[in-house]
């Protein structure tokens, strides 16, 4: 009984065995608080966390693993890439350094143009601002040797696109020229240039076309040689040979990667030369009207580039304004577009002992180029004259009404060692300044010599000026040289034209018909007044009293003077007498400022200016 209440108490058994739970029955709670959880649970949950531990350090381990592979991949790429680019900017460098300024004029540089050039100031020195346009580009790939050549192996081409890479990126390069001098071939100084910075796009593999060449504007300053000669030499020359050769001298040059206005790794990359030479050529392009150059043609004269389409004068109340219309044979070729401001210049006539008298201050309308010709406008006005400049003025119009070519001198103030010597051409045709000459009232008389007879009366004429000559004249004396017909003048009689004989010298033969010859001492005094204009230029009535003039009978022709006087008093209405011959027409113009030494106004002389007319003699014009 003992025995079996023993085994009932199971409390009461003692072992070294494992605790058990009891079995869960409808008494045990739900969620057991921690204090009531057996401690035997503890050291399987301590071994659990152990190899968790250990699972982290190893997965740690094999992360640093491959960080630090791929740091080491990384870096040693990137040492060898540095090495690579180190080569290869080193085997660009060296081909740089190699290459001159003549390789990359010749090889690399493309220009085409300039096709407008815009003068945009001319400087009190003689410099002239000029405004370039083009379009430019340098075949960088060509220069460096990394263009696509399809001779080549992969690797070479994989070797050069690394390079078409670099010029890629480079884009483009600045380029600061220090003052360029330009020589002839003579090794003459013939101008100075210089530049802004400037930009100048770089393309590598460029297409076969002009589409890859980028516009260009360039402001640049030109200083031209004030040595007249040496130009004159050059232009000379390069007619001659048909091609313009020039020397260029460049003290220095820095070219730097990138742009002018940006700055960056770019703008490091610099390449600078010093005491840069090269030679430059341009073939002379046909020039329409002209001869070809070249082949030792000659240099054409100004004359023959220059064509005065009008001229005119006009009498304002203080000067005398001079206007005209030239044309001028355009040398520039045709994709050139300049346009050019006003430019002043002065006229100079040949004065005594080789002297130059300066006479007219002008300027040109601002103009552009136009093909094949240029034309001009040109307008100005008559400068104070010097003292004693008269008798320069007087030749010079007598030449032009004569219809012959005056030679004359052009300078411009901005250029004054620079001389043009040309030819002011004449009208097309002789203009007729006397018109309407007759002697009214006229009355022959015996001298108290004897021999010879005396001519008295008054002598009318209209002065009709040249189309374009709107001048206001007071013409103050005439001095005639005339030869009398015994009728109307014939057609085939001669005249008596400037340099064809002395003052005192009768034509040789005589012409038919003439019988008397009346040249007076002296000048006459005459008075003018303007009576209008006829579709030509200014025209005035001018008289003159001519009294006891001698009337020289020409030598063998005192037949043909009885004849006429015998029509005069036995005639019924008297007889016709012809003239015919020239005068000196002493003249002021208002505006013209002439004055001599002494402040004393002087006009000018208008020589040898030829005439016709008649006078009707009437009986009582015969004093016997």
């Amino acid at each position: 009984m003992a025995l079996e209440e023993n085994n009932s108490s199971p409390s009461c058994i003692k072992g070294k065995g494992k605790a058990r739970h009891p079995e869960p029955s409808e008494h045990t709670p739900l969620l057991l608080n921690h204090n009531d959880v057996a401690p035997s649970r503890t050291r399987p949950l301590a071994e659990e966390d152990l190899f968790d531990h250990e699972s982290s350090s190893d997965a740690r381990r094999g992360l640093w693993s491959k960080l630090t592979f791929v740091f080491l991949a990384s870096l040693s790429f990137c040492i060898i890439m540095f090495l690579l680019l180190a080569l290869l900017a080193y085997s660009y460098a060296a081909r740089l350094s190699d290459i001159s300024p003549e390789d990359v004029l010749e090889n690399a540089l493309v220009i085409q143009g300039p096709y407008r050039v815009n003068v945009l100031n001319v400087t009190a020195d003689g410099g002239i601002w000029i405004q370039v346009q083009a379009r430019v580009g340098i075949d960088a790939g060509s220069i460096m040797g990394v263009n696509t050549d399809d001779d080549e192996g992969t690797f070479n081409d994989m070797w050069k696109s690394f390079g078409r890479l670099g010029v890629k990126l480079l884009d483009r390069v600045t380029v600061d020229i220090s003052a360029t001098n330009i020589f002839s071939q003579r090794q003459t100084l013939l101008c100075t240039a210089k530049s802004p910075p400037f930009e100048l796009p770089l393309t590598a593999n460029p297409p076969y076309d002009d589409s890859w060449l980028s516009p260009i504007s360039l402001p640049l300053f030109v200083a031209p040689t004030q040595n007249a000669s040496d130009v004159n030499q050059f232009v000379h020359d390069s007619w001659h040979a048909g091609a313009a050769f020039v020397h260029a001298s460049v003290p220095s040059m820095v070219i730097s990667g990138g742009s002018t206005k940006k700055r960056g790794w770019r703008h490091m990359l610099k390449l600078q030369r010093v005491g840069i030479q090269a030679d430059l050529s341009m073939k002379l392009p046909p020039i329409p009207g002209l001869p070809t150059p070249g082949n030792g043609v000659p240099l054409p004269s100004v004359s023959q580039l220059v064509t005065l389409r009008s001229f005119g004068v006009e009498s304002e109340s203080k000067n005398v304004t001079v206007h005209a219309l030239a044309t001028l044979i355009n040398p520039v070729p045709s994709i050139v577009d300049l346009t050019a401001p006003s430019i002043p210049f002065s006229v100079s006539l040949p004065g005594e002992d080789n002297s130059i008298v300066p006479v007219a201050s002008v300027h040109t309308d601002p103009f552009t180029l136009t093909h094949p010709n240029i034309t001009l406008a040109i307008s100005g006005s008559i400068i104070p004259l010097p003292p004693h400049a008269s008798t320069t003025i007087s030749s010079f119009v007598s030449r032009y009404l004569s219809l012959e070519p005056n030679p004359i001198s052009v300078t411009c103030p901005l250029f004054p060692s620079l001389v043009l010597d040309t030819e002011f051409p004449p009208p097309d045709s002789k203009p007729q300044i006397l018109r309407d000459v007759t002697i009214r009232d006229m009355k022959i008389k015996p001298s108290s010599t004897g021999g010879s007879f005396l001519a008295s009366g008054t002598v009318f004429a209209r002065v009709v000026l040249p189309k374009g000559m709107d001048l206001t004249l007071d013409v103050t004396r005439v001095f005639p040289d005339v030869l009398v017909f015994d009728g109307e003048v014939p057609q085939l009689a001669l005249l008596l034209f400037p340099g064809q004989k002395p003052e005192d010298e009768l034509p040789d033969p005589l012409p038919e018909g003439a019988f008397g010859h009346i040249r007076p001492e002296d000048w006459l005094e005459a008075t003018s007044v303007q009576v209008g204009s006829e579709g030509q230029g200014s025209v005035f009535m001018v008289t003159a009293d001519m009294v006891d003039v001698a009337l020289e009978v020409l030598p063998g022709r005192q037949k043909e003077f009885s004849n006429f006087v015998s029509k005069v008093i036995f005639g019924t209405h008297g007889a016709l007498a012809g003239l015919r011959g020239t005068t000196d027409v002493g003249v002021h113009i208002l505006g013209l400022p002439f004055s001599d030494h002494e402040g004393t106004t002087e006009g000018i002389d208008l020589l040898d200016l030829p005439f016709q007319g008649s006078v009707h003699v009437g009986k009582k014009a015969v004093l016997l």
